[in-house]
This record gives C-alpha cells, sequence and structure tokens, in this order.
C-alpha cells in the first residue's frame, strides 16, 4: 500500500510540472506580437478578398511602371467572322482620357477627351464609337479595374483550356460612363496575369440589358510579350460565354504589333482641319 501511494504521488507531480511547462508555452505564444489586420482583413484598415484580387492582377501587370508613361500606340489587325474589321494604329494615353486611330484607309477617328472627331469629313462613321473605346478598353482593362465607380464579387474558380482560373466578376455603379449596365467576369491565372474577360455590351439599350445578357462574349488574352517589363498579350481572341461552360464558339481575333511608348503626347490629338465632330 506504502508502495502505491508513492505511485501515485510520483505520477501527480510529473502530470503538475508537465501541465506547468504547457502553461508557460503558451503564455510566451500568446504573448508574441503578431501583426494582422483588423477583423482580419475583413474591416477598416483591412483588404476585401475582391481587392486582393485586383490589386494582384494590377500588380503582375506593373500597373505603376504602365502608367509612369505619357502614352502608348500599338498597331491592331482584327477580324470578325472571319472579315476584317480594323486595321490601323492606335494611340491613346496612359490614363485612356485621349485616344487617336489611324486607320489603313487613312480615315482617322480621334477622342479628345472631351469630343470625337472622324477625318475627312466625309469618311464613314459607322461603328466609330465600338471602334474607339473598345479596342482601347480590352488593351488597358488590367489598368482600369479600380478605377472610380467599380463593384467586385469574387467567384469561384472556372477552367480555362482545362486549367483552373480564379474569377471575379466586375460591375459599376448607375451614373458610371455611357454604359454602366455593362458587366465583366475575370478569369486570372496562379501568377495573377489577366487571361481572360467575359463580358456584356449594353450600350443602347436604354436600360433593357436582356439582348446583351442573352449573348455574352469573352476575350481570350494570349501570345504574351515584355514590353519595358510589362506584360501585353499580343493575340486576343473572341469567343461566345456562358456560365456553365465558359468559352464556346470562337467569333474573331486580333494581332497587337509593335506596341511603343511615348513620353509626350505633342500634337498627336490635335484635331485635323478636314475633320468632323460625330456625336456618339
Amino acid at each position: 500500500m506504502k508502495n502505491l501511494w508513492l505511485a501515485i504521488l510520483a505520477i501527480t507531480l510529473i502530470s503538475c510540472n508537465q501541465n506547468k511547462k504547457q502553461d508557460n508555452q503558451t503564455t510566451d505564444k500568446d504573448t508574441e506580437v503578431i501583426p494582422v489586420e483588423p477583423d482580419g482583413g475583413i474591416g477598416d484598415g483591412g483588404l476585401s478578398i475582391e481587392n486582393v484580387f485586383v490589386k494582384s492582377i494590377e500588380k503582375a501587370h506593373k500597373k505603376d511602371q504602365f502608367l509612369k508613361h505619357k502614352a502608348v500606340s500599338f498597331n491592331a489587325h482584327i477580324f470578325f467572322g472571319g472579315k476584317e474589321h480594323l486595321n490601323g494604329k492606335i494611340t491613346m494615353l496612359t490614363n485612356s482620357t485621349k485616344i487617336r486611330i489611324d486607320k489603313k484607309d487613312e480615315s482617322k477617328l480621334i477622342y479628345t477627351g472631351e469630343q470625337v472627331f472622324l477625318c475627312p469629313e466625309d469618311a464613314n462613321e459607322k461603328g466609330a464609337r465600338f471602334d474607339m473605346f473598345t479596342w482601347t478598353y480590352f488593351f488597358g482593362l488590367p489598368y482600369k479595374l479600380s478605377d472610380p465607380g467599380t463593384k467586385w464579387e469574387l467567384k469561384n474558380p472556372k477552367p480555362l483550356n482545362g486549367v483552373e482560373h480564379q474569377t471575379a466578376k466586375l460591375t459599376f455603379e448607375k451614373g458610371i460612363g455611357d454604359a454602366p449596365d455593362d458587366w465583366y467576369v475575370l478569369y486570372s491565372d496562379n501568377q495573377n496575369v489577366l487571361q481572360a474577360a467575359a463580358y456584356i455590351v449594353s450600350f443602347g439599350s436604354n436600360g433593357d440589358t436582356s439582348k446583351a445578357e442573352s449573348d455574352p462574349h469573352a476575350i481570350h488574352y494570349k501570345g504574351f510579350k515584355m514590353i519595358d517589363g510589362i506584360p501585353f498579350a499580343t493575340q486576343w481572341e473572341f469567343y461566345g460565354w456562358t456560365e456553365e461552360k465558359g468559352l464556346t464558339d470562337k467569333l474573331g481575333e486580333a494581332t497587337i504589333t509593335d506596341i511603343t511608348f511615348l513620353n509626350e503626347e505633342g500634337t498627336i490629338f490635335e484635331t485635323p482641319d478636314n475633320a468632323k465632330e460625330i456625336k456618339l
């Protein structure tokens, strides 16, 4: 019996020492200073998951470096349905506030930031708005994601060419731009590079987007090349798109060449004498 009590006492002492050691370790760990965002990164002072998605893409596409340049120009050769849609040189300020398109047929479109001009006066203005703002938006999309009025919703990963990509939906606040009902679903890869964007074109729908919603399209960015340390897609492919299937039938393609940065805008966006203002 004496030996039994001695054994119980020994076990009790060992157990107490172990608990004390664990308590000391827990105390040391608990007093370690670990910086955290308020509310786990959700409340004031923290980045939302959607913002992390946007910031990661902007960083991968070197947005800060891109905006350090005054302007950028590139040649665009675009086909839809097997027919040439546009062949010309596009020049834009990197903040997208001024645009010029010099077409191979020698006609020109110029956006001064307030007005749009067509040159010469008798040039065909059909599709002028689409050409003026669509191609520059696709080119500059990685740098437009945090513009004022943008709203984000993180979505589930979706496959693109058999590989899962993170996706998020971009919408716009009321009154932003002339097509606030447009939306985009963006695909980014594991390097946070923008690989594709589904979209609708709601301009001219007068608030009824049912037709646009029934026929979403998508742009697939390919053939990335580094220009002054910034990645640019030099091949664009256009497809139909559905939420369930993703990319469907191929609709068109574009080749982007001769991407060049300009440090001064000079007289590029000045209106020629033989131009006329057009309403878009």
